[in-house]
Parts: structure tokens; sequence; C-alpha cells
């Protein structure tokens, strides 16, 4: 046994450790708690700073202050303090957070791709051929499992669609100028995005009846097409697109939660803050209260960006720039990189020549995950913008570029999701006579997902705040029409907050470019918050 030599020093048993310092180990626990602390409270100091200016902060007078902390922070911190000892409440809160979070930027994602990229009269037509036939095949195969054509019904669909679809472009101009974009919106996206929303609830044995969960979101997108243009910087057809993604996954998280009364504790936090701002936003006219004048606004996010008037500068085009690029990498790096790290982890061999390869390879994946981004840069406008042709400063060379930085990150994850899934669980499916690819269909990837899907999120949170290949390549300082194509130059959000840090407006400089980096950091925090959230689903076999 060990020698008690007192409080600060113990013998070893093995003579070669010989004796062994309780000092040393305390005073390195002590260190690293004052070094995470200092970087813990240096980052919030900064944060803190960034959004006091973006904020407006100085110009709201103390009456304000003490209703702001009255009616905003009192009750979030009590519920902060409640959701440190009821795990459910956390839980219900993040949920909800990140619904909507998410779902505002999936608004602006259906903007992108519906609005900006194909047009109403393109996005009909393949709604009309391809996407409504397969949907509609598809749940009718879930409706009624005795229908075993279904499948091919849904492949017919994806390959003939296609085909009519471009036939039909030009031949529906009629009904588009007849009906209107917002009123097709409303019917092939807000309609089914209800109709959807009324299939969970009516699949909810706690929720009831799915009919008037339709019927409500349909009529609030109705109230879109009467009287959307009264509220400033929101277009009828906007409208429609964020009801689809914003209000209709909230309202069904919403009664999901307010059906059991255990998880009712989760809404007080959001709940409080919601009314206590609301509270603070009609008495302090009637009370002479003076609040900040905020940089980031709504007004900001439905401008486009400016380089001479601060008060008229936003982020609308670079926003949907970064949405636009954003996307394209999500599509590049989720099959390229879960494909290489399937081959690498389940049909790489380990012996012989291929294995050999193999093992280069995944070295020389991981040195490239330690690249400067910069240097992705170079490549990029070397690679893709000169030698491929796609352009200078365009949107497939910004998408392609930053999916080949975050191209070895992917990859890296998804090996380690893919590696923790139990090798009983694919001795037992071969067991039953499955083969490698039913396998890993079956059995490797639905285990792995959770994995995959968070590691790709958090390394699409770092493409999106990337500025150095965006430099690179030759992505404008300035633009304000936002992108309209794959070859269209594009102007994106760090770029853009880089172009204001140089300004030499002061009001630039502090107040729009400090908007500019809340923007960039809300974007950011949903990402990883949407990442959090489809981990924890997984990992509970709610999805």
């Amino acid at each position: 046994m060990a020698t008690d030599t007192g409080p600060e020093t113990i013998e070893s048993v093995d003579p070669g450790l010989g004796r062994v310092s309780r000092l040393r180990g305390a005073l390195f626990r002590y260190v690293t708690f004052v070094a995470s602390l200092v970087g813990v409270v240096s980052l919030g100091v900064l944060l803190a700073y960034v959004f006091w200016d973006a904020l407006g902060m100085d110009s709201a007078q103390p009456g304000w202050y003490a209703g702001f902390f009255l009616l905003v922070v009192a009750p979030f911190v009590g519920f902060v303090l409640r959701a440190r000892t009821d795990a459910v409440a956390g839980e219900v809160a993040l949920e909800l957070f990140a619904t909507v979070a998410g779902g505002i930027q999936g608004g602006f994602a259906l903007v992108v791709v519906l609005d900006v990229i194909a047009g109403v009269d393109v996005w009909l037509s393949y709604f009309l051929t391809t996407i409504g036939p397969a949907v509609g095949v598809y749940l009718y195969g879930r409706l009624n499992r005795a229908a075993s054509w279904t499948g091919l019904g849904v492949l017919a669909a994806g390959l003939l669609g296609p085909v009519a679809g471009t036939l039909l472009i030009g031949r529906i101009d009629v009904v588009v100028s007849g009906v209107g974009a917002p009123g097709i919106y409303l019917l092939t996206v807000t309609l089914p995005a209800a109709l959807g929303v009324g299939l969970l609830v009516d699949r909810n044995e706690d929720l009831g009846d799915g009919r008037p969960a339709t019927l409500a979101l349909f009529a609030l997108g109705v109230a879109g097409i009467v009287g959307a243009d009264a509220v400033p910087g929101v277009s009828r057809s906007v409208w429609q697109l964020f009801v689809a993604s914003v209000a209709a996954p909230t309202g069904y998280v919403v009664a999901k939660n307010l059906a059991d009364r255990e998880r009712w504790s989760g809404l007080a936090g959001p709940g409080a803050l919601v009314v206590g701002a609301g509270v603070l936003l009609l008495v302090d006219g009637p009370l002479g209260l003076v609040g900040p004048s905020p940089w980031f606004d709504w007004q900001f996010l439905t401008s486009p960006p400016g380089l001479t008037d601060p008060s008229t500068a936003g982020v609308y085009a670079p926003i949907i720039g970064s949405v636009f690029v954003i996307v394209l990498v999500a599509i590049f790096t989720l099959f390229l990189g879960v494909g290489a790290a399937l081959y690498l982890e389940e049909y790489a061999g380990s012996s012989g020549l291929r294995g050999a390869v193999a093992r280069l390879v995944r070295i020389n994946i991981s040195n490239l995950a330690g690249v400067p981004s910069v240097v992705y840069g170079l490549l990029g406008l070397a690679v893709f913008a000169r030698l491929i042709g796609t352009g200078i400063g365009t949107v497939l060379t910004a998408a392609l570029t930053l999916s080949l930085l975050i191209l070895p990150i992917v990859i890296i994850s998804a090996r380690e999701a893919i590696a923790a899934v139990p090798d009983s669980q694919r001795r037992a499916s071969y067991g039953m006579g499955a083969t490698r690819w039913q396998t890993v269909r079956n059995v490797v990837l639905p285990r792995s997902l959770p994995g995959i899907m968070t590691g790709t999120i958090l390394a699409l949170g770092r493409a999106i705040g990337e500025t150095a290949p965006l430099l690179m390549i030759g992505v404008p300082a300035f633009r304000r029409d936002e992108p309209t194509g794959l070859f269209t130059r594009t102007g994106a959000l760090p770029r853009q907050v880089f172009t204001w840090a140089d300004n030499p407006n002061p009001e630039f400089q502090y107040g729009v470019l400090a908007a500019g980096v809340v923007t960039l950091l809300v974007v950011l925090l949903t990402m990883n918050s949407i990442a959090i959230l489809i981990r924890n689903k997984y990992e509970r076999g709610d999805v």
C-alpha cells in the first residue's frame, strides 16, 4: 500500500513513479479552471460589446432599462435557474428555440430556391408534374400498405416528372398571371404544410383532430394574401413561405408540448419572454420611455447593403447569397462526405494494396482538415474559377470552394459515427442473410445518422462564417442584388461584414458592423442548436 506522507505528497506503490505530489495536481486543476474562466469571460465581454452596439442600447433611458429588467431579464433568469433542476423545461425551451430559428433559416432558403432561383412558373411546373405526384403516391403507400406499386410510382414521377415539367414551363403563363405568385405559393406550399401538420396532429393521440390546425394555418396564409403588404419588408409571397417554414412547425411544437402537462414548464420561459417584450413595447410610448435605437432590426434584415447611408444599409442580398451557397455546400458535402466515409469504413480493405491506399487516404484527409482556409481559397480560384471556368465570385465557385474546405471535417465526423456502430449489429445482420449493402442501409446508416448530421451541420456552420476563401475567389465587396443563378456573382454575409469594417464612417464601423456580426452569430448559433436538437431526437428514437 502507498504510505501517506502528508497532505501534499504521497509515495507510489510503483518505485518507478517515485513520489507523486498532490500540490501539482491541485495547482494544475486551478490553473486550467482560471484559464477557462478567463476565456469564457473574455468571450462574454466581446459578445456583450457587439450586442450593445448592434441594439443601440446607449440611446435608452434608465426608465426603459428598469422595465426591461423587470419584464424580460428577471423572468428569463428565473426560468434558467428553474431549468437547471428541471431537464424537461430546458429541453422544451431548446426545442422551441431551434424550431423557430431553424424555420426562419428554412424560410430564407425557400425564398432563395423558389422565388429567386426557380421563379413561380418553374416551381408550379415541377410541382404539378414531379413533386405533387411523387409525394401523393408516397403518402398513399404509407396509408395503404397493400399497394405494392407505390415505389414504382414514386420512381416514375421522379424520372418522367422533370421531363414533363420542362415541357410545361412557358405553357402555364395564364395560370401564373391569373392566380399570381402569392396564390400559387398558398396552394402549393402553405396548404401542403397545413395538411402535413394536420396529419401529424391526427397521428398524435394526445392532440386529437388535426383539421382545426390545418384550417388555422390555411387561414393564416389567406390573411397574408389580404394584408401582408402592410407589414414593412414583407411581401405576400414571402409571407406564404414563412408560414410554411415557421408558423407550421412552431405551432405543432407548441401544441405537442401543451398536450403534455409535464412539459408545460418548458413553455414558461419563451412565453414570459414574448409577453414581457410585448408589454414593454406597448407601454413605452404612453409612459414616455425612450428605448434603444437598434441597428439590428427588420429593416436591416430586409434591405440591400449600402456604403454611404448607414440608416438604410441592410443584409438581405448577402443573406440570400449565403443561404444559396450553403444549400449547395450541404448537398455536395453530405453526399460526397458520407459516401467517402462509408467506403473507408465499410468497403476499403485492411490489407494488401487496397488497405495501403485506404490508410494513405485516411492520413491525408486528417491532414487536409488542418489546412488554413486561405489555401482552399487559392485552390478554388485556380481550379474552379480559372481551370474549370465557373467564374470569379460566382455562387458555384463559392459553393465548391467551401465544400472543399469542410469536406475533410464531414468525412472524419461521419467515419467516427459509422465506426461507433457496434460490430455485433453488423454480424447479426449478416447472420440473417443480409448483404453488405443491406447491412449498411438498414443497420449502419440509421444508427450513425445522429453523429453524421451533427458533424455535418457543425461543419456547415464553419463554412457559412468563412471570409478568407471568399476573398480569394473574388466574391464582391458590395452587391445590392441577390444572386439569380449558379453562375451569378454573389455577395455573402461574412464578406459584407468585412467590407463594413473598412468603411471610414464610424456608424458603419460600429453600429452597422455590429448588426452584421450579430446576424452572423444568430445564423451560427441556430445551426448549432439544430444540430444538438437533431442529435438528441435521434438518440431518444423520436425521429
